[in-house]
């Protein structure tokens, strides 16, 4: 049997932020199983991870929607990270350590929550892809393209929160998906990130699109350090941070289940 948790990331409290399942193995897992169980769990995101036997505190992590593996995820290391602090895996004060897809991650814990270390996914400015102001129903103010996904800015953050996009034509895009933001009167920036190609019609709030979010605005407002909400029904609040050639995200976690797989 294998313990899975479901954990409320970038949350302050239960049943905000994003959720993300959880499973800590003492080994390498089959792909289908893994990606059967992303299946069950119906999550956007669904975390393996296992001890790599590399440095001490150094696990394996892998990511999978329902609909299959990503590259890259921030709430569910996030949550991760909080599971093997809260479920004893790790020293309270020890540093998380994490080989991926997207290279070495890292985690700590601090009063201010989980701050991740991830890399910068810069925007360039491009041409829209087909289909992609009709999905949207508006015309964004600016157009460009992350490593991962479709860029869009709007003018202000009432359209923002009131955008209600065509899923079906999202979906036939090429990126992964579509991260619109925009400038906001409480915090620095808001956002909101669309792949109803992997599964998610609507992400409540996404790590990784703060990789490309971050330098895209603290370029335009003049500072490194940001405070960010994503405006989904859920909703969360991240504090991005700069660096150079990687962006801290700081966020907090929950736990909301704790189980055991039978199979």
């Amino acid at each position: 049997m294998t313990q899975i948790v479901q954990v409320d990331a970038f949350a302050e409290r239960p049943f905000t932020g994003n959720p993300a399942a959880v499973c800590v193995t003492s080994g390498p897992c089959d792909e289908a199983w893994m990606q059967a169980v992303a299946i069950e769990m119906n999550l956007s995101e669904t975390a393996f991870l296992h001890p790599n036997g590399l440095a001490e505190h150094s696990f394996a992590l892998r990511w999978f929607t329902p609909a299959g593996e990503v590259a890259l995820c921030g709430h569910a290391t996030l949550a991760s990270a909080h599971v093997l602090w809260t479920e004893g895996h790790l020293r309270d004060d020890a540093t998380a350590r994490f080989l991926t897809a997207s290279g070495e991650l890292t985690a700590e814990r601090s009063r201010a929550g989980i701050t991740l270390d991830f890399p910068a996914t810069p925007v360039e400015a491009v041409a829209p892809e087909p289909g992609l102001v009709e999905a949207l129903g508006v015309t964004p103010s600016f157009v460009g393209r992350s490593r991962f996904d479709a860029f869009v800015v709007l003018e202000d953050e009432a359209s923002l929160r009131a955008l209600a996009p065509d899923m079906g034509q999202l979906a036939g895009l090429t990126t992964r998906g579509v991260i619109a933001t925009s400038v906001a009167r409480d915090h620095d920036f808001v956002s909101r990130f669309f792949a109803p190609g992997l599964g998610i019609p609507e992400d409540p709030v996404t790590g990784s699109a703060h990789c490309a979010l971050g330098p895209f605005w603290a370029a335009r407002l003049g500072k490194l350090e940001l405070d960010a909400y994503q405006a989904s029904a859920r909703g969360g609040r991240l504090g991005v941070r700069v660096r150079g050639e990687r962006v801290l995200l700081t966020g907090r976690a929950v736990t909301t289940l704790r189980g055991e797989l039978l199979v």
